[in-house]
């Protein structure tokens, strides 16, 4: 099994991340390789939680104009919504 900490890049913290940790959701920006069994298992060793569910979506890097001419991609990234037990929460800095 791969570390965690090389499937889970960065937890995202946008306003809509933080109203579903009410709700026992956390987001991540997880690695584009790793499918949803790793990533379960991943948070559920790095932060000793259960996961019940685990949501997620790649999206596609827009094409940009870098120095106002060359035209360059931003990176792709996955980001995955992890849904946990009822009465846990995750601790993260």
């Amino acid at each position: 099994m791969k570390n965690p900490y090389d499937i889970l890049v960065r937890p995202l913290i946008t306003e809509r991340a933080l109203t579903q940790q009410e709700l026992g959701k956390y987001t991540f920006e997880v690695a584009p390789s790793a499918n949803k069994k790793e990533i379960k298992a991943a948070v559920e060793k790095a932060f000793g939680v259960k996961v019940l569910a685990v949501n997620t979506t790649s999206i596609k890097g827009r094409v940009v104009l870098r120095n106002g001419m060359r035209p360059g991609k931003k990176r792709d990234v996955k980001k995955a919504v992890i849904t946990l037990a009822p009465g846990q929460a995750l601790e993260y800095s």
